[in-house]
């Protein structure tokens, strides 16, 4: 039988000539990619999660560190357009991404807009980032509707040609948002007569005014009349104009009195600021006036906000100010959908042009089934097309009746539908417990297998992110910090 052979100690045997080792250094540690390193150690075997852009978490079934930005991932190629939706349960952190993805986007230099935070969600994050907020309600901030915003301020820094069409762009934004809002307090659209006869009457008040017309300068030309309406309204005396504008007289009024009264019956308070890293417009004081009301504030909202895009872009191309690069974020979407129809067809015309202005937008709901509570068919059909145009879906904790219809949208595998449905699952009934789902996303981007994310929270983020803090007693801290 061989004898075994006793093994030496970690540092060597003791006596002289032992080679006995005071001190063991620890080996040298390399690191480096799996292809790099493949050969080395060919074990290992990476999910292919892109690292371009903001880290928004780690894989949840390799630790590997997942990253977003949906322009950049547009300019790489990896998607064929900048729209990000987040659908997702109440609590599942669908805003909490969002904010994830402003913070690290603001610091590549990409301006945000938070247009229309009806919580509000977003005002302590913009105020931390050194932001702007507008505080739209009664006594507080107004939107005028036909302020040509940050256009008008280009027009005076252009050419005569250049400014002629941009002139045409402002005509054509004021007569889209007045011609929405006026559907909306009326619940259908104006006449043929009536959208010609307000053209005019923003045409001519262009002319005389040295600043923007306002809505009640509008309602007091219709009403006291004069030739340039006559002849757009094809009347031949003052009394048949005054019966063909008869309807339009009221609506228009309900634009000033009312429940809208105090909000766009004068002049912008306060102008948007192009250069802030972010502004968030918190209509939060008008949310609890009812669906009209959020809807009437949503849609000045959405229209200043992008005419600010147009404005920067404009300036860009004339090589009058640097280009920039925007985030628009669009959450609680269907609250202003649902207002009246045609206001789809509204907010489909601001987003859809969103890849040549260099800006991504993130819209944010709850359900698909939101979709439903639309006027009319043709609404829902074109309101199923932001999420179809969307590239980048985002999908939190969802039951699986909802995967059954988001699936119509975007195919999941079955493996997929169980990893997402698992994250909704109920909640426990102990003081303490999070929504098993808060934090966890699904990354879909065409016909790829999606990313499982997990999302953790740092340092101010807990703070920032909180949208919990206004039910929470003072003094504690949120469960998913304990």
């Amino acid at each position: 039988m061989r004898s075994r052979t006793p093994l030496a100690p970690a540092w060597g045997h003791r006596g002289p000539a032992a080679g006995r080792a005071a001190h063991v250094a620890p080996g040298m540690e390399y690191q480096g990619t799996t292809q790099q390193l493949c050969g080395l150690y060919p074990f290992v075997a990476g999910s292919g999660a892109p690292t371009i852009g903001v880290p928004i978490g780690r894989h949840m079934l390799w630790g590997e560190v997942v990253c977003l930005d949906p322009l950049e991932w547009l300019r790489e190629g990896l998607v064929t357009n900048p729209g990000v939706f987040v659908l997702g349960q109440p609590g599942s952190g669908k805003s909490t991404i969002a904010k994830r993805l402003i913070t690290g986007m603001c610091g590549f230099g990409v301006n945000t807009l938070i247009l229309g935070d009806t919580k509000p969600d977003y005002t302590p994050l913009v105020e931390h980032l050194g932001g702007q907020v507008i505080r739209v309600g009664r006594g507080l901030d107004r939107i005028n509707p036909l302020d040509s915003g940050p256009l008008g301020a280009a027009l005076t820094r252009m050419g005569v040609e250049e400014a002629r069409k941009l002139r045409l762009e402002v005509r054509g934004r004021r007569m889209s948002l007045l011609l929405a809002l006026c559907a909306l307090v009326r619940g259908t659209p104006l006449s043929n007569t009536e959208e010609v006869i307000v053209g005019r009457a923003v045409d001519v008040l262009a002319e005389r005014l040295d600043h923007d017309p306002t809505v009640p300068d509008v309602l007091h030309l219709v009403e006291t009349g004069c030739d340039e309406l006559m002849a757009a309204a094809r009347a031949r005396s003052d009394g048949e104009f005054r019966r063909r504008a008869a309807e339009l007289v009221p609506t228009l009024a309900l634009l000033c009195e009312g429940s809208l009264r105090g909000i766009f019956d004068g002049p912008t308070s306060r102008p948007l600021d192009l250069d802030a890293p972010a502004v968030s417009v918190d209509i939060s004081q008008v949310a609890a006036a009812g669906d009209q009301l959020v809807a009437a504030a949503m849609l000045c909202t959405w229209a200043y906000g992008f005419a600010a895009v147009d404005a920067a872009s404009v300036l860009a191309d004339q090589g009058l100010a640097p280009r920039r690069q925007h985030l628009g974020v669009m959450d609680e979407l269907w609250r202003a959908l649902r207002g009246a129809s045609g206001l789809v067809e509204h907010a489909d015309a601001l987003t859809r042009l969103n890849r040549a202005k260099g800006m991504a937008s993130i819209m944010v709901t709850h359900s698909l089934a939101d979709l439903d509570a639309l006027p009319t068919e043709a609404d829902r059909a074109k309101a199923q097309g932001f999420v179809e145009r969307a590239s980048i879906k985002i999908l939190a904790g969802l039951p699986p009746r909802e995967l059954t219809r988001v699936n119509e949208v975007v195919r999941l595998s079955s493996r997929e539908r169980d990893l997402v449905a698992s994250w909704a699952a109920p909640e426990a009934w102990h003081t303490g417990s999070v929504h098993p789902g808060r934090g966890k996303y699904l990354i879909k981007t065409g016909e790829r297998p999606g990313l499982p994310v997990s999302l953790t929270l740092v340092d101010d983020e807990w703070r920032l992110y909180d949208t919990d803090a206004a039910i929470r007693l003072p003094g504690t801290t949120s469960p998913g910090q304990r």
